[in-house]
């Protein structure tokens, strides 16, 4: 059966989390695992398109995230962001395979901990967006203080959250439909618009965990023993070339793009040369697709 973003659920780790697919059934699977703070919409386009391409994108909302449960012990750790992609993969790799995966920023270190610590081989391939071990500490900062800010009052309009968005990503027009906020933010009983993720999220990612440090991270990319791929905005905020030096390293043997034009969110910066070089590393590693 093929779907053109059919919206499904699935029992991980006690949780329910929401995705949404795309393409044929049958067709070699893809997960894409968003960012911190984002939902599955942040893909835009690009599983859609994927999907359209001859793979079976599944778009997830991350523990914590847009339609996905919240964690009541607030585990937010990458421990438990990596437990949760696995699990999805072990179920949705019944009787057909193991899918790839495609992870931003923090659904990137979920991926790396699932398939360097927790389950290596999970997955038929890992595809990080704009993140590694060795991140800029600058933009850590950054981006955090972003997720962090107006996360308890909220915002009175869409208006007053898009001006927000607009200084932070000063890069991006400033959208005039704002009905695509309305996927990243929803309405309070106070008719407060506050960000679609569970409040504890910014606090428990930031708890100590076994995986805190770039020494650990970097043994969790070592032990990767499939095809990756590294994604990188040319003017990241988080990954800087030093960054991408130390990551080849790591793994000499992995592929790396670099996407002119595009910060730390490459996908919605430049959707259409992201989503093409992830579709030629994918068909690279995969058989069987058919547009």
């Amino acid at each position: 059966m093929k779907h053109d973003g059919l919206e499904q659920k699935i029992q991980v780790n006690g949780l329910t989390l929401t995705y949404t697919a795309f393409g044929h059934d049958s067709s070699p699977r893809v997960i894409f695992a968003h960012g911190g703070g984002q939902t599955r919409y942040a893909w835009k386009g690009a599983a859609r398109s994927l999907g359209q391409q001859g793979f079976n994108a599944i778009a997830l909302d991350l523990r914590g995230h847009g339609d996905s449960d919240w964690a009541e012990d607030g585990d937010y750790t990458l421990e438990a962001f990596g437990r949760d992609l696995v699990a999805i993969a072990d179920q949705l790799g019944v009787g057909r395979g193991k899918p790839h995966i495609v992870g931003a920023s923090l659904g990137g270190l979920g991926a790396i901990v699932g398939a360097g610590l927790i389950k290596p081989g999970a997955f038929a391939s890992v595809t990080l967006v704009d993140i590694t071990p060795n991140m800029e500490a600058a933009g850590v900062a950054k981006v955090v203080g972003f997720m962090a800010e107006h996360s308890s009052e909220g915002f009175a309009t869409l208006e007053d959250a898009a001006d927000v968005i607009a200084q932070y990503m000063p890069h991006r027009p400033r959208p005039k439909d704002l009905e695509g906020l309305r996927k990243n933010l929803k309405q309070g009983a106070d008719k407060r618009w506050r960000w679609h993720w569970d409040p504890a999220f910014i606090q428990g990612v930031m708890k100590r965990s076994a995986v805190d440090k770039a020494s650990d991270l970097e043994h969790a990319v070592r032990n990767i023993d499939v095809p990756i791929h590294l994604v990188r905005g040319r003017m990241s905020e988080l990954v800087s070339e030093d960054s991408v030096k130390a990551f080849k390293a790591l793994v000499p043997h992995a592929h790396y793009t670099d996407v002119a034009g595009a910060r730390h969110m490459v996908a919605g910066d430049s959707n259409d040369v992201f989503t093409e070089a992830v579709s030629d590393f994918l068909r690279q590693h995969s058989e069987g697709v058919e547009a």
